[in-house]
């Protein structure tokens, strides 16, 4: 039988050629995953459940604060004191409708004490902590003493001294000349006294507007978590920037001592606020140009606010600030919501010195400080949200307010510290929820270990200040609050995420495919001529097979 060696052949082609040819692309399969692995991002693990949680549990459920409110009815001859806590719970409920919205007393309870002199009742869940027995109480509020001796005294009577857990106490002594005025005022702690011939229904409606338009939300009637109310930087800080502007130098150049405003008259204002945020103090005395923002502290997110003495020239002075009503100013000053505020100080002594070529220099006076900062400080309370005026004028009647040495008082702190636990706790939501879906929207995006930490522990301070906030302890809720929306905004704005330009994975193929394209051919075509040369062998050896067969 004739043999065509190019249509026959007689042995089996073997694979060997072909396992050979086929080992070399192989192993670049192989080596792929590492390719891979060696241009992967490492992206730390972030909660997004948590933070998903965290923010639909902020937007279902506000957050409460646990407030206690207590009070005392001296002279009185109400019939139950349980019936007595209800009516004044009613009242409230009347009086402040938004006790829900973030930041208010959404969960509070009532206890009443009532003396008629010869009786004492109360409800169970009273605090009183009075050393008197009953019918004593009255004698103790008939003595001769000011204000002042009787909001120290109800401090140490009531328990209410700093710190959080303590109850809002209102004290009702029916008794005086039928003829005097009835005087109710509201002390710098946590507490307030009515007295003189009042009704039944007169006192409760006092105690419920003192508990809800006062304690509650500090006469504020807005929402209370509004942002131009919080000038607090995104880091916790505030830096306050005292400047004192001289118009015209060549009139007279005023300067003041203010190491000695520091050391006194600011230093207790800053640690009242300290849970609230943390601030630092800067001045400067500028007689040329005028530049406020020159701070090298104010950096970065931190929040500046502006409280600026303006001396006018000897042409202006005096300059005095008009109302839109045409009234003149009382502070001769103004403020700016989120900037800060000034005020026009006047000299004594407008007439320039005539016969002197130089600018006279002056300090100015220790009592004429003390009138400028006790306006500032007033500014700064209406930057922040409170009202500066001692009186307030209510639906039952008027109500004095005690001031404090140190700007603002306890009731005070508590509204801010309210509020700036909600506007923060908003913030971190807020920017964590952002993180969260810019991260799954970038797979690319580099996570490090120190954002996934930031981001861990800024969680669990939110969780810490809302159960703070939830057992009324007010002070530690806003440190934590303040805590958990500076880590929020240093995660977000981790200098790992804001300097690299991520991209996709079709980027990456992209990239890397001109590399493979330059491999294919040296290492695929031989695979597949290879495979060609094997198949047209192996078609051969078939061939012949079957014409011996057939032979």
């Amino acid at each position: 039988m004739e043999l065509d060696p190019k249509t026959m052949r007689t042995t089996k082609p073997g694979l060997k050629p072909v396992i050979i040819t086929v080992i070399v692309p192989f192993s670049f399969i192989l080596g792929f995953p590492l390719l891979w692995k060696s241009v992967e991002i490492y992206r730390s693990p972030l909660p997004f459940c948590g933070i998903e949680a965290f923010s639909s549990q902020l937007d279902s459920e506000p957050l409460h604060f646990r407030c206690q409110f207590q009070a005392m009815f001296l002279g009185f001859n109400f019939t139950a004191s349980n019936d007595v806590a209800e009516a004044i719970i009613n009242k409230m409920s009347l009086l402040n409708p938004n006790s829900s919205q973030c930041g208010n007393c959404g969960a509070y309870e009532v206890s009443v004490v009532i003396d008629s002199g010869s009786s004492c009742t109360r409800t169970e869940n009273s605090k009183v902590q009075c050393p008197f027995n009953c019918g004593e109480e009255v004698a103790f509020f008939g003595g001769k003493f000011n204000d002042e001796d009787v909001d120290e005294l109800l401090r140490g009577c009531l328990g209410n001294v700093d710190g959080g857990g303590n109850v809002y106490s209102v004290v009702v002594v029916n008794g005086g000349d039928k003829e005097a005025e009835v005087r109710a005022v509201v002390g710098k702690y946590r507490h307030a006294w009515i007295l003189g011939r009042v009704l039944e229904e007169e006192a409760l409606s006092r105690v419920a507007e003192i508990f809800a338009k006062v304690f509650m939300n500090g006469r504020s009637e807005g929402d209370s978590i509004r942002a131009e109310f919080m000038p607090v930087g995104a880091d916790g800080r505030i830096i306050l920037s005292f400047s004192l502007l001289n118009a015209e130098p060549r009139d007279w150049i005023y300067d003041w001592n203010f190491r000695e405003i520091d050391e006194i008259l600011l230093q207790p204002v800053i640690q009242s606020l300290q849970p609230i945020a943390n601030i630092t103090v800067e001045s400067q005395v500028n007689s040329n140009e005028w530049y406020l923002d020159t701070s090298v502290a104010a950096g970065g997110r931190s929040k500046m606010l502006q409280l600026v003495v303006y001396i006018p020239s000897a042409k202006e002075c005096p300059l005095r600030l008009e109302l839109p009503n045409g009234d003149l100013s009382n502070t001769n000053g103004f403020i700016s919501p989120m900037w800060g505020g000034v005020v026009v100080w006047n000299p004594q002594s407008c007439k320039k010195d005539l016969e002197s070529k130089d600018s006279v220099k002056h300090m100015i006076s220790t009592q004429d400080i003390q009138k400028l900062f006790e306006i500032l400080m007033g500014q700064l309370r209406q930057l922040l949200g409170l009202k500066s005026d001692n009186l307030y004028v209510g639906q039952s009647g008027t109500y004095v307010l005690q001031g404090s040495e140190r700007g603002f008082t306890q009731w005070e702190l508590d509204v801010l510290s309210r509020n700036h636990v909600c506007f923060n706790l908003y913030s971190c939501a807020a920017t964590l929820g952002s993180l969260s879906r810019l991260v799954q929207s970038l797979p690319r995006m580099i996570i490090t270990d120190e954002i996934g930490k930031q981001v861990m522990i800024s969680l669990e301070a939110a969780k810490f200040a809302q159960s703070n906030a939830s057992a009324g302890i007010y002070d530690a809720s806003a440190a934590s609050s303040r805590q958990a929306r500076s880590l929020a905004e240093d995660s977000f704005f981790h200098p790992s995420i804001m300097s690299i330009s991520y991209y996709s994975y079709w980027h990456s193929v992209i990239i890397y495919t001109p590399y493979f394209l330059f491999v294919i051919q040296p290492v695929i075509l031989p695979v597949l001529s290879e495979w060609k040369r094997y198949k047209q062998e192996n078609m051969k050896f078939v061939a012949w097979k079957a014409k011996a067969k057939a032979t």
